[in-house]
């Protein structure tokens, strides 16, 4: 019999954990899902249970609210654009491995799902800043103590009709959408696929520990 997913969801208040919490909740593979926020994201669920906490950077207060959970989608994160590299560095790898430095010792048999982004960097030598840091994060990530990790690298990401925190400027350049999958699949996925590769690759796992589109495509299936 398959084990029922219990997975810790991060950054929900945002369009990916929006959407990946959507599909969580909808996909009876996944038994119960933990959500912590800085603020309440106003959802209610059978299966869902919220923690509010400002503080990622010091878990202890709610560390005893952690254990029992075999997975964790990561998907609190933030833009370079407009910060200077020593807030980003902190946003990005000192707080996502803070997180799951906690999660690898209190759930030492998670699986570990984070959301990179395409570009990232793993040799960390590039001239890109951003794709230094999130190159470093996965590679760090993959050092811990887990079951699996998987670092995700989706491109263009659709939103999912409905929900309510995609970014304004989605509304403009969805059109994109279909011309971009067309042409390059592997740059485009919905952000229901992304879900569902989440999701599956907990289920099934994967041969690969970097996920690029065409895998997230192909998972989702």
């Amino acid at each position: 019999m398959e084990t029922p997913i219990r997975v810790i969801i991060t950054g929900t208040t945002g369009m990916v954990g929006e959407g990946v919490l959507h599909e969580c909740l909808q996909n009876p593979a996944v038994a119960a899902v933990l959500v912590i926020n800085r603020k309440s994201i106003g959802i209610t669920h059978a299966k869902l249970t919220e923690v509010i906490h400002a503080d990622f950077f010091d878990l202890a207060a709610i560390e005893h609210l952690l254990s029992g959970y075999n997975a964790c989608f990561f998907c609190l994160g933030v833009s370079s654009v407009g910060m200077n590299k020593d807030d980003y560095y902190k946003a990005t790898y000192t707080l996502t491995m803070h997180v799951g430095t906690t999660l690898s010792r209190v759930c030492p048999g998670m699986t570990f799902c984070y959301i990179s982004g395409a570009g990232t960097d793993s040799t960390e030598q590039g001239s890109s800043a951003w794709a230094r840091v999130k190159g470093k994060t996965e590679n760090d990530l993959m050092k811990l103590p887990f079951q699996k990790v998987y670092a995700f690298r989706p491109g263009f990401i659709k939103p999912t009709p409905g929900l309510s925190r995609a970014h304004s400027f989605y509304k403009y350049v969805n059109w994109l959408f279909p011309i971009g999958r067309a042409l390059y699949p592997a740059g485009f996925c919905t952000l229901t696929e992304l879900g569902h590769a989440m999701i599956n690759i907990v289920r099934r796992g994967y041969p690969k520990n970097v996920i690029e589109g065409k895998d997230i495509i192909e998972l989702s299936k």
